[in-house]
């Protein structure tokens, strides 16, 4: 048994793969294929104990306690009141403990929100833009679009002043309108913490006609489970390049105007990677401290990976901290930076990705070594592009001065540029520093804009 970490994640899944809508995208719906003949609730003697075990094993003072699904609105108010009760009961005495839950947001009312504004609770709610975008695959079971009723959710959460984040896929239906998605989230919304989460459906050649279709139950057809396997991708997933410029958009126009004021999760964590930090699982050195738990008490490596080859035991039968200690989990987490190709090790923002999510590693290098994520291009370029800011970002951090101060930089370095602009010929090296002849880069992007 290796040493457990003092800290860790648990995305808890009380419904398992049960939801009340049939997003197209959402791999987890094939989940209950895992458990024939459940009911898909978690028992009051598993809530009691996940509880008890999360917090005796935490050796830190902050604790976390996690609700996804499926959709946990499902299991109704009362569980998560109980699970406030087991809080109080098992917590140690310098615990602080936050609550957060994943949702779709169409079965919130005022008895949820009050529930949620009085236990500090922080949702994140799904929401992939405007109604065309979002509708374009977050589809209830009839098939029909789930906006207005995540909006009146939405409303509810507002109206109950809860704290609250977006959660946006990145998928075909949006990735090629960045600008028209975050500015909606931004100023019809009202949003200040933003996550996007790209869309990566793997598929094998013979799936993926069936992939093609979505991952849940279909009346006299066959049914996918979803594994991470296959070199193949969906019609529904974003490409690199697409990703890529997706933040590269937002990116620029966040870096200029809303430094301070709106959090976009991906762009934190870049900062603290210039810094020398590393926030969130998928751009750390390693990973294997976030996990999964199921409805039942399976404890899986993570929650792109509840699949057979993956899961630790159960924690009705194992503790708990065993499970994130033992050698299968720290091998897991150790792997994300064994297995990387040459590729990834001689990148010049290796520091920045690691490499990404194993998950999406499902593609080759130039030199044909396997093990390169399907996303690399994408990332590539956004941390090239955004190297500068993040520079005088991090050169603010270790004064103590704001990072937000970035933008006065930024606004002083655009106009030098568009006097550079002004003198510069067509056939010149392009002032950006891009590498470019002007008339490839800025000439031919101020004639697209003019």
């Amino acid at each position: 048994m290796t040493k457990a970490p003092p800290a860790f994640h648990v995305l808890a899944k009380p419904t398992g793969a049960i939801c009340n809508l049939d997003c197209k995208y959402c791999f987890f719906l094939s989940k209950e294929m895992l458990y024939p003949g459940s009911r898909f609730r978690m028992a009051d003697e598993l809530l009691e104990a996940y509880i008890q075990q999360l917090l005796e094993a935490h050796q830190v003072p902050e604790v976390t306690i996690a609700w996804q699904g499926g959709e946990p609105t499902l299991m109704g108010l009362d569980f998560f009141k109980r699970s406030i009760e087991y809080v109080e009961q098992y917590k140690k005495p310098e615990q602080r403990v936050s609550h957060t839950m994943q949702t779709n947001g169409t079965k919130l009312d005022d008895d949820w929100c009050v529930f949620f504004k009085e236990h500090n609770f922080l949702i994140g709610l799904s929401v992939d833009g405007p109604q065309a975008m979002h509708d374009a695959y977050r589809v209830n079971k009839g098939g029909e679009g789930s906006f207005p009723q995540v909006m009146l959710g939405l409303d509810y959460l507002k109206a109950h002043e809860v704290d609250f984040n977006i959660l946006c896929t990145v998928h075909a239906a949006n990735a090629d309108r960045p600008l028209e998605v975050y500015r909606f989230f931004r100023d019809d919304l009202g949003a200040e913490f933003i996550q996007f989460i790209p869309i990566v459906e793997r598929a094998t050649e013979q799936l993926l006609p069936l992939a093609n279709l979505g991952w849940s139950e279909r009346a006299g057809a066959q049914r996918p489970l979803y594994v991470q396997q296959g070199s193949l991708v969906t019609e529904r997933t974003v490409t690199a390049e697409q990703y890529g410029d997706f933040l590269i958009a937002i990116f620029d126009e966040w870096v200029k105007r809303d430094v301070g004021n709106i959090y976009v999760q991906l762009f934190d964590v870049t900062l603290g990677s210039w810094v020398g930090q590393h926030n969130l699982c998928i751009f750390s050195p390693t990973c294997g401290n976030a996990l999964a738990i199921e409805h039942n008490g399976d404890l899986y490596a993570c929650d792109h990976y509840v699949e057979p080859d993956y899961l630790l035991g159960n924690i009705l039968e194992e503790r708990m901290i065993d499970l994130v200690a033992s050698e299968q989990q720290r091998k897991f987490g150790q792997d994300k930076f064994d297995t990387l190709p040459k590729y990834c090790r001689e990148c010049e923002v290796l520091f920045a990705c690691y490499g990404g999510c194993p998950k999406n590693r499902f593609i080759e290098t130039p030199e044909g070594e396997p093990g390169l994520n399907y996303l690399c291009a994408g990332y590539k370029k956004f941390f090239k592009h955004v190297s500068e800011p993040m520079r005088f970002m991090a050169n603010e951090l270790r004064y103590n001065r704001a990072p937000a101060n970035v933008m006065a930089f930024m606004a002083h370095r655009d106009a030098q540029l568009q006097q550079l602009f002004a003198k510069a010929h067509r056939n010149d090296p392009c002032p950006c520093g891009s590498g470019l002849k002007f008339k490839q880069c800025h000439y031919r992007r101020m004639g697209e804009q003019g």
